[in-house]
């Protein structure tokens, strides 16, 4: 079994300013495991374990549905918390773009027929840069949200869509890509 997911790659300008932040941010937000910069990644649909041999049916049914999808711009912008400050799991990045609603859809029509479920959550674009090991906000984060709640990491150009492998250790998920599907 494999434990994979569609997601969008970001651009390495964005990567490191994401990263610049995060280092930042470290001293003031305690109790947080900061994800590692090169497994940053926009998730558009989370697979759960799939067998092996469905890698390949996968990428056919994401190459006829996102064979003409165009690129577009993305703009990553801000900080915010799920599921709120009072009792945070998980610190975003903002993500914005005109066709990302629309490039989640399309990858949830393309394996409605493989017989995964479409998400019953609605899509809220956002990069994970790190996640609290206990429920208990750190004091400073309210203000920390509000100083960066505005700030641009930068825009990029969504090119592809990967398939991801994500593999579990202690130490933390390592992700490796198992196919690229190119926008037009």
């Amino acid at each position: 079994m494999i434990r994979a997911f569609i997601a969008v790659p970001l651009d390495s300008k964005i990567i490191d300013k994401i990263a610049g932040a995060s280092i930042e941010l470290k001293p003031q937000l305690t109790g947080v495991r900061w994800i590692a910069p090169e497994n940053f990644h926009l998730t558009l649909k989370f697979l759960g374990g799939i067998e092996s041999t469905m890698v390949e049916r996968i990428e056919a049914c994401l190459r006829t549905q996102l064979g003409l999808f165009p690129r577009f711009s993305i703009n990553a912008k801000g900080l915010g918390v799920f599921p709120g400050p009072k009792r945070p799991r998980v610190l975003w990045v903002g993500l914005t773009g005109d066709h990302l609603i629309s490039l989640a859809s399309q990858v949830e029509c393309a394996l409605q027929p493989l017989g995964f479920a479409p998400e019953t959550r609605k899509f809220s674009p956002h990069l994970t840069i790190g996640r609290w090991r206990d429920a208990e906000a750190p004091k400073s984060l309210r203000r920390q949200l509000e100083t960066w709640r505005a700030h641009e990491f930068g825009k990029a150009t969504v090119k592809s869509v990967d398939l991801m492998q994500s593999v579990l250790a202690r130490e933390g998920a390592s992700y490796h890509r198992l196919a690229t599907i190119p926008l037009k």
